[in-house]
């Protein structure tokens, strides 16, 4: 490499810069596009600060674990695209932000036409940083039936660009030099925000946008503007139910049901309310194409979450059992979904204990100070449970960073219609959403696995270095898995 690539290298802006530049800005243009969602993270700010305040166990656990800086940062947004194309390019331009594809959500099953994923950071640091991430959803053509309508949004969307030629060419920039200048970042993030932007004016005509939104409400959504258009943007609260009760007061119009798992002493997992979304105004083509006429769509929302401890491939199996025990209570006509939810779930532990000693749970290992202390005095070695047990290291939840395929359907739901979908969809294939990706997924739970792996590994080291290196090993079975 040459000294001029060296020193060109030295000045490329970090692409956790450029996430968070990113971020701050789509935050500011949705919050002029949709006042309501700057009253709701008002209202979140409120309640986390008094969550915090209240409970000092719960603040001395995010601080430990560097989770207490990001809360207020912390967002996610969702966008749904039409094409393999769009698809392939919004994973290159997620990757100059250095966010990746991880975990594959079919919503099919739940009458849904498309399937997804989840460009975020991956490394913990990079999350510590700031853990931006786009929910994104790819239409699946292919499940609408009606051959005519298939071929006419087929056309519809081959037509469209939903990128700036500038977006375009910065994005083949930071692939061949391996980054962005400074002047170069922030005309990217300029450029990029504008495919998230919302557009009021169709790129159909009305009798089309209608038979598109008879077929599915999504599917009008993603074929008929020239944007996909961020559809949501959401803050992290610390007390979802608390936000949910306070909303009406704030002049906020929640949905009936928080989605995911019941109210818990320790939060698992995800879970997700939101307001109801917008009726805007919109624009359609005239059928001969040179004039408009007023019309009305329904798509952007505003959502909150309340994120929990991410859960091993045991967790998530007891978590859908009981989820589905739930439901069938409920199609059975036992009682109501919140009562039945609530008293299915008593089945899973609501202890960090018992959830660690079940291998339910992913946890994060650190030294205490009594551990930090004997670190730089002593060696010591041993294995993961003699250690806890004589107080030399903690656990602490690492916090679910991903999706869950039936929530996400739930708030899709909500927002497109209350009355659900007529039609069920079939047929997940995570194959070709990748071949349309352009790259495979990662696997959600073998990053939480290798994080808490990790983390053991660093307090072992830790304790060990005054140790004999025979003594310094590390039984890997000894982490829960």
């Amino acid at each position: 490499m040459s000294n001029d690539n060296i020193q060109s290298r030295s000045t490329f802006v970090p692409a956790n810069e450029i996430r968070s530049q990113f971020s701050q800005a789509m935050s500011a243009m949705y919050r002029e596009e949709v006042p309501a969602y700057g009253e709701l993270m008002a209202l979140v700010e409120e309640i986390n600060a008094t969550r915090l305040a209240d409970d000092a166990q719960l603040r001395d656990q995010l601080d430990h674990s560097n989770g207490l800086d990001r809360i207020t940062e912390e967002r996610h947004g969702a966008i749904r695209v039409g094409t393999a194309a769009e698809l392939n390019t919004l994973r290159r331009l997620f990757a100059v932000m250095g966010m990746e594809p991880v975990g594959y959500y079919d919503l099919a099953v739940a009458g849904i036409p498309v399937h997804s994923t989840a460009f975020r950071p991956v490394a913990e640091a990079d999350l510590n940083i700031n853990p931006f991430r786009v929910f994104t959803s790819l239409l699946r053509l292919e499940l609408i039936e009606d051959a005519e309508l298939r071929r006419a949004a087929e056309a519809v969307l081959a037509a469209r660009d939903i990128f700036t030629p500038a977006a375009r060419n910065l994005i083949d920039r930071a692939e061949a030099q391996g980054g962005l200048n400074e002047e170069d970042a922030a005309r990217f993030v300029t450029e990029a925000l504008e495919t998230f932007r919302w557009h009021s004016k169709a790129i159909v005509d009305a009798d089309l946008y209608q038979k598109l939104h008879d077929e599915h409400r999504l599917i009008a959504d993603i074929v008929s503007f020239h944007g996909p258009h961020i559809n949501h943007l959401t803050p992290r609260t610390l007390d979802i139910d608390a936000v949910q009760r306070a909303m009406p007061g704030r002049g906020i119009n929640p949905k009936e049901v928080i989605e995911g798992p019941p109210e818990r002493n320790c939060p698992i997992l995800l879970r997700q309310t939101s307001f109801k979304a917008l009726e805007e105004k919109v624009l359609f083509r005239t059928a001969e194409g040179t004039g408009w006429s007023e019309g009305s769509h329904t798509a952007r929302f505003g959502e909150i979450e309340q994120r929990g401890i991410a859960l091993t491939a045991k967790g998530r199996k007891l978590y859908d059992d009981l989820l589905e025990a739930t439901r069938a209570a409920v199609r059975a006509g036992e009682g109501t979904y919140e009562t039945l939810l609530l008293e299915k779930f008593r089945a899973f532990p609501d202890s960090y204990a018992e959830l660690r000693a079940e291998g339910l749970a992913f946890f994060r290992y650190s030294l205490t100070d009594k551990g930090a202390e004997l670190a730089r005095s002593v060696g010591i070695s041993g294995t993961l449970e003699g250690l806890l047990e004589i107080g030399l290291i903690r656990f602490d939840p690492i916090i679910y960073e991903d999706f869950l395929p039936v929530s996400a359907a739930g708030i899709f739901q909500s927002n497109l219609g209350d009355t659900g979908a007529e039609i069920v969809y079939a047929n997940p294939s995570q194959s070709s959403f990748e071949a349309d990706l352009g790259a495979k997924v990662h696997d959600e739970l073998a990053l939480y696995a290798e994080l808490e792996q990790a983390s053991f590994a660093a307090c072992q080291a830790l304790l060990s270095e005054k140790a004999q290196p025979a003594k310094a090993s590390i039984d890997k079975a000894d982490v829960a898995a």
